[in-house]
């Protein structure tokens, strides 16, 4: 299923949620590889771009191939954010994202990310100021409401619509929640219904039976993937294709699991190094074997790697590749 936000056309209507320490180049390449229709930056600091701190430009780094992608930014800053997506945007973005769902108290307590979802005429003059600065369609992620007493999405989703936003990604749940309990699809249906621009539904997609049940209860236009996604780019290559058939292809083998893990590593090496590179890993290769035989010993043994061909040795010596 096609899906289209604003002058971009997407192959399908998956999308990569932005992971802050996730959803880094490495790992982004492999979710494309896997059929994802939209990839999306970790979010950049407004301010960080501002002061020219070291670390965006790593995160603002992206490559050719993995294009459609969109920069997701977090600030509520209407003059410094607007000021620096247009800064950026002749850089190879297709989308101008923002968020204003981050749960996280550092971001928060700083009156960004879900914070914003507090002050609707903030969130206006922020929106406001970025269509009118940048030529790239703007879009914008919430949360359900900041809490169970300031459930308010629907109507700051109709807001951004009228500021002219692109598109509307909804994560079921409230910033109270963070991502405990289960997500409010129901929440999610409701914004789909106020608006007409599209709206990408977020929380609780596990694989492609959940991804069509919320398609189906919600009438959303898109699925955004975030913690499903983890140690997991094959749900993009599943989902496509139980969406499009109706079969459901069977979860990967340990040796299929194991020539990701190694695909990862030898990305993620190229881009930081073997020192740092390996270290990076070892989360992910938590979440690529959880569940898996032995899972508890490999984690404990990649917590030690320091090279690729260390991984590799662990990798055979537990069945996950072949000789």
């Amino acid at each position: 299923m096609k899906l289209r936000i604003g002058n971009v056309e997407l192959e399908n209507n998956l999308i990569l949620a932005p992971m802050a320490g996730v959803t880094d180049l490495p790992f982004r390449t492999l979710c494309k590889e896997q059929g994802c229709g939209l990839l999306c930056t970790e979010m950049v600091s407004a301010k960080a771009i501002l002061y020219k701190n070291r670390n965006t430009r790593e995160i603002l780094e992206v490559c050719e191939e993995e294009r459609p992608i969109a920069v997701q930014f977090f600030g509520s800053d209407p003059e410094i954010v607007s000021d620096m997506a247009h800064q950026i945007e002749e850089g190879p973005y297709d989308i101008i994202d923002v968020n204003m769902g981050c749960p996280v108290p550092k971001v928060v307590n700083n009156g960004e990310g879900s914070a914003l979802m507090k002050n609707p005429k903030l969130v206006e003059q922020l929106l406001t100021a970025l269509v009118r600065k940048v030529r790239k369609p703007v879009t914008v992620k919430f949360r359900k409401g900041f809490d169970d007493n300031h459930v308010n999405v629907v109507e700051l989703a109709k807001l951004a619509e009228s500021c002219g936003v692109s598109a509307i990604a909804v994560h079921g749940r409230t910033r109270e929640q963070f991502y405990s309990g289960q997500a409010d699809w129901d929440i999610i249906r409701q914004v789909k219904e106020a608006v007409r621009i599209p709206v990408i539904g977020n929380g609780d997609i596990w694989g492609p039976v959940e991804a069509k049940g919320m398609l189906d209860e919600t009438g959303c236009d898109g699925l955004m993937l975030a913690r499903g996604a983890r140690g997991n780019p094959w749900i993009f290559r599943r989902i496509n294709h139980y969406l499009d058939t109706g079969e459901l292809l069977p979860e990967p083998k340990p040796y299929e699991v194991g020539r990701m893990i190694l695909r990862h590593a030898e990305l993620q090496t190229a881009k930081q190094g073997e020192s740092l590179g390996m270290k990076e890993m070892r989360k992910h290769i938590a979440w690529y074997t959880a569940g898996l035989p032995h899972s508890a010993v490999i984690r404990r043994e990649s917590n030690t790697l320091e090279a690729l061909e260390e991984l590799r040795k662990l990798l055979m010596r537990h069945g996950m590749l072949e000789e």
